[in-house]
């Protein structure tokens, strides 16, 4: 059924709701993981994959440490590394390679909250094709 599932993080402790929430989804589905975390800071935003940052090695360590934390579980996990603007690039990466299931975590705004800071997992949702499964974080 959930062949790939594309799971984004943001780095933040709002991450830790959807990563134990896959953990049991893909272990009942016998999933693939794709972890997307996408830099936006202004290297990433400026210089793309050619940015270097501290910004972009804790991404990437980070990205690491989930993968093997699925990995020791025995979920094959791969994890990358996007630049720019978080919802666009989410969007470009499932139209390019696709998934069977996209899976965020939201921080829980509502209304105004969202126009003002930018909803991320409703602009997602709003422009893939595939499921999107979102969990709010406690």
């Amino acid at each position: 059924m959930y062949n790939t599932i594309l799971v984004t993080l943001d780095g933040t402790p709002t991450d830790r709701a959807i990563i134990e929430h896959i953990k049991q989804l893909a272990k009942l589905a016998h999933s693939r993981l794709v972890l997307l975390h996408v830099a936006d800071g202004w290297a990433a935003r400026t210089y793309g994959q050619d940015a270097v940052s501290p910004e972009i090695a804790e991404d990437t360590a980070y990205l690491e440490k989930v993968r093997t934390e699925f990995e020791s579980l025995g979920i094959p996990a791969q994890a990358e590394l996007a630049y720019g603007e978080p919802a666009n690039e989410i969007i470009k990466w499932v139209r390019q390679k696709g998934c069977d299931l996209v899976a965020m975590s939201t921080h829980g705004h509502r209304l105004f909250a969202d126009v003002f800071l930018g909803a991320t997992a409703t602009r997602v949702r709003h422009s893939i094709d595939v499921p999107v499964l979102l969990l709010r974080a406690k």
